[in-house]
């Protein structure tokens, strides 16, 4: 059997996984069958060994294949011996952040398996899933607040739930049930992405300099240079995915930012700033820059390089 979970959301795509494994663990207790791969440093020809190799116990095998989509051997045999795999009683889960979909191991995955994607929560679905969680306990949010809290956290489920955790401890703490904008104000940093734009400014600008001493500014301040690249990352994906939608982002309207927050799923202030960047970079600048990124996390991935290394080499070769 084969299941595939991908997509960028982690934080809901890890929750559905530690699902499964769970309930695997609860039927299947011996946990010698739990086999975890990934394919950033394991080898295809370790997996197979171990999925051919014979159980002393009658349960399924449960195999969690990290990072497939890199690792160019796996996908080439995996394929060859496709049949094999897909007519075993054993459950292959594979586990992916992105991967092509033209891919040929994408095709097969969703064609031969059950599958679940994980994109990023839109505004009101993430409103919603914010309730939820909320609604799990005793204390609850007004809508001004849950709006206010949503504009400084952003669709980044690992930090919004540490915020909402946060917030019921405070208000639990205060003996008062009700979560205002003014504990949000009190007890929430702005997320870092409406100050992330002066950096990203001074990057498009070519003023590498002042992109630096941003950058390291943050780095003092405590914030996580992991963080930092992602929250610059996506900044440049926002800017990539406006220009490869509206070519011409001169012809779009500041009337339009309301339509356009709602259609891509981001903070109005977010889309203003995207568009006054993207007319800055060409398309080909930006997808060369998207790809730099993609270097860059592989480089750190792989130990080749550490993150705050990899934030000043970014500045140095955008």
């Amino acid at each position: 059997m084969i299941l595939f979970l991908y997509g960028q959301d982690t934080y809901r795509r890890l929750q559905k996984l530690n699902e499964i494994v769970g309930h695997y663990q609860k039927i299947h207790k011996s946990g010698l069958n739990l086999k975890y791969f990934d394919f950033q440093k394991d080898a295809y020809e370790n997996f197979e060994a171990d999925f051919r190799n014979f159980s002393m116990f009658s349960e399924k095998k449960l195999f969690v294949l990290k990072n497939v989509g890199l690792n160019d051997s796996f996908k080439i045999n995996f394929l060859r011996n496709q049949n094999f795999f897909l007519d075993s009683k054993d459950i292959i889960l594979f586990f992916e952040d992105e991967i092509s979909e033209r891919n040929k191991l994408f095709k097969l995955l969703k064609k031969s398996g059950k599958f679940q994607e994980f994109q990023p929560l839109k505004r009101e679905k993430l409103k919603h899933w914010t309730k939820q969680k909320f609604g799990k306990t005793k204390i609850k949010i007004g809508h001004q607040a849950l709006t206010h809290l949503i504009d400084y956290t952003g669709n980044d489920l690992w930090r919004l739930s540490g915020e909402i955790k946060k917030l019921i401890s405070y208000k639990i703490k205060e003996k008062t049930p009700l979560v205002t904008r003014e504990d949000i104000d009190l007890l929430v940093k702005p997320k870092i992405e409406l100050d992330i734009f002066k950096t990203v400014d001074a990057l498009a600008l070519k003023n590498k300099k002042r992109a630096l001493f941003l950058i390291h500014q943050h780095l003092e301040n405590g914030d996580s240079p992991l963080y930092l690249l992602s929250m610059i990352n996506f900044q440049f994906r926002n800017l990539l995915l406006i220009k490869t939608r509206y070519q011409s982002t001169d012809d779009i309207r500041m009337s339009r930012i309301g339509d356009l927050s709602r259609e891509l799923g981001m903070h109005p202030y977010v889309v203003k700033k995207t568009l006054e960047l993207s007319r800055i970079f060409s398309l080909e600048e930006l997808k060369r820059i998207y790809q730099k990124f993609f270097q860059i996390d592989l480089a750190i991935k792989t130990g080749k390089t550490n993150p705050v290394m990899a934030l000043d080499i970014l500045v140095a070769e955008i």
